[in-house]
């Protein structure tokens, strides 16, 4: 819903804050300095109205902004106001101050963590209001972390010798115009339900908006050149903008609805290589970012010496498993075994599978429902965690497993399958991957999928033999009639750029594939990896897909960030 309100200049709009702190008044001056005459804002503390009469409990900065008034409270001062600040305390504004106030008000209650009034509470009464809150749990969060990061940078990046006024509006301009502009497919899927726009419920941007870091630091360092605060100059602005966006990883924004989800719906997540310090620190951040129990494989006494040894003190709130406590073996082993046996493993086997491969006994934890998710794989290859994986676990049937990662480069989402597990796949398995990674991109991602099978070849030339199973893919699809767009085989440059697809007329994707289907399994590893390296791309992943059960397997020597973002992975929707 697009927003509809009384338009008025800020020189008309009548506005008051409540909290005389530090807060209020830098907030009271930069509304000032943007056109806010003086008498039409009233500040207020506990006392109630800042008037030019009151001589207790003043202050030279309470008394800059005492105006001459008949209100003394304020519930006095909210009848007929525009605009209502609140950076004080919580459940002070009652229903009826709020339907004192004029058509469509505009009302920012920041306390926290109980605002000055609840959201529900305003729409309860005033279904034209305009809310915002300090809180996360609601729309329109406002969050230091959209301003004061950027600024400092775009001050710094200028050598400025102040931040002044001018600097702070350019600020808040810069990202009041950001929320007006289409927002990015990274923004979208950190809200649930309906791609936001501008709007009641959004006119703040997303604090994981990666486009933040390319707006508001150079409108900040434009206004420090303007002003002469700057002693050095940035010549070529559009440079600069680009540069700030290449230091910004855009896998948070990706990731952040199913953060949330997570964070809504916690977990009991095992992470497999327990003694590993990365594996703990991932372990803590889960715990602390509220997702869920984390469960650590590995010997007891080693994982409380590394977390003492690391300053982490959260022994009572996570579990400990090694895989050398007897009392699980025998009902490990035996639900191995049931599997096995007809493989050549005996029961003694079983037993020293569960001892010696951490997987295993992760995996039966996983199977037997006594925990919810898994992730492994930090210190051994992929291929080496998967088999171990698949002693315990199965496929969903008619489902392929494979793996898919995540490119985030130059602004642009680019899906990768099957980059860990079918080496040289044959026209039936593309065809499954196709559809199995479509699926994901769609369903966990939230991004409607245009799906390339890539190619040495452009639909036919040159020939080459691999070109035949991709053609067959192709033909398996159209027989399934599935619901995303999908065509090969073709070039990789090909299906990412517009011109060179507008080459070929007859090609069935509406625009840029989002979703590359690799030819094979080096051609998805190399081309990753290398842009990974070399193009500044942010990997997220690989994201296993086709097992039954939740589970993740981290690249060998993920990093913490990496760990993380898999384990929420693993966790979400299970």
């Amino acid at each position: 819903m697009l927003l509809t309100y009384q338009v008025k200049k800020i020189s008309e709009a009548k506005i008051v804050v409540n909290g005389a702190g530090a807060a209020g008044v830098a907030c009271l001056e930069l509304l000032k300095a943007m056109g806010l005459p003086n008498e039409n804002a009233i500040l207020c503390d506990t006392k109630g109205v800042i008037h030019s009469e009151r001589k207790e409990n003043m202050n030279q900065w309470k008394s800059a902004h005492a105006i001459k008034t008949d209100c003394r409270s304020l519930e006095d001062a909210l009848k007929d106001a525009d605009i209502f600040f609140g950076l004080s305390v919580g459940n002070i504004i009652s229903q009826k101050m709020v339907l004192s106030m004029a058509k469509n008000p505009i009302i920012f209650a920041m306390a926290n963590p109980e605002p000055e009034i609840l959201p529900e509470d305003v729409m309860d009464c005033r279904k034209d209001a305009i809310i915002a809150t300090g809180r996360s749990d609601y729309p329109n969060q406002v969050n230091n972390v959209l301003g004061f990061p950027y600024i400092f940078r775009g001050a710094l990046d200028v050598r400025a010798t102040t931040i002044n006024l001018e600097m702070k509006i350019a600020a808040a301009k810069a990202i009041a115009e950001l929320a007006k502009e289409d927002v990015p497919d990274e923004v979208a899927n950190a809200y649930p339900g309906e791609r936001p726009q501008y709007g009641p419920e959004y006119i703040i941007p997303s604090p994981f908006d990666p486009r933040l870091i390319s707006k508001v630091p150079p409108a900040v360092a434009k206004a420090a050149m303007d002003t002469g605060v700057a002693r050095r100059a940035i010549v070529d602005m559009e440079r600069y903008s680009n540069e700030l966006s290449a230091r910004l990883n855009p896998s948070a924004g990706l990731l952040q609805k199913i953060f949330q989800d997570v964070k809504e719906n916690p977990k009991r997540v095992i992470f497999t290589e327990g003694e590993e310090e990365d594996m703990i620190r991932a372990a803590a951040i889960f715990l602390n970012n509220g997702m869920g129990t984390p469960i650590l494989i590995g010997r007891e006494e080693i994982i409380k010496n590394k977390m003492n040894e690391m300053g982490l003190d959260f022994f009572e709130q996570m579990e400990i498993h090694s895989t050398r406590n007897k009392t699980e073996h025998d009902r490990y082993a035996n639900h191995i075994y049931d599997r096995l046996q007809r493989k050549g493993f005996l029961k003694k086997d079983c037993l020293e599978l569960l001892i010696k491969e951490r997987n295993v006994f992760a995996a039966c934890m996983v199977s037997l429902k006594e925990a919810d998710a898994m992730i492994c794989g930090l210190t051994r290859s992929y291929a080496a965690s998967l088999e171990s994986i698949e002693y315990v676990l199965d496929p969903i049937p008619n489902k392929t497993i494979l793996g898919m990662t995540v490119m985030l480069c130059n602004g642009r989402t680019i899906f990768v399958a099957d980059s860990n597990v079918h080496d040289m796949p044959n026209a039936m398995q593309l065809a499954n991957i196709t559809q199995g990674s479509a699926e994901v991109v769609k369903e966990i991602f939230g991004i409607e999928p245009r799906a390339a099978l890539v190619s040495y070849s452009n639909f036919g030339k040159p020939f080459t033999e691999r070109s035949v199973y991709i053609r067959d893919a192709i033909k398996i699809l159209d027989e399934r009639n599935v619901d995303f767009e999908y065509d090969g085989e073709m070039g990789a440059n090909t299906a990412l750029n517009q011109n060179l697809m507008k080459l070929y007329p007859f090609c069935k994707l509406s625009g840029p594939a989002n979703l590359l289907i690799m030819p094979a399994i080096h051609s998805a590893s190399i081309s990753t990896k290398m842009l990974q390296e070399l193009g500044d791309g942010n990997l997220v992943g690989p994201y296993l897909v086709g097992f039954k059960e939740s589970i993740q397997i981290a690249p060998l020597g993920a990093n913490v960030s990496d760990i993380v973002n898999l384990a929420a992975l693993a966790a979400y929707k299970n």
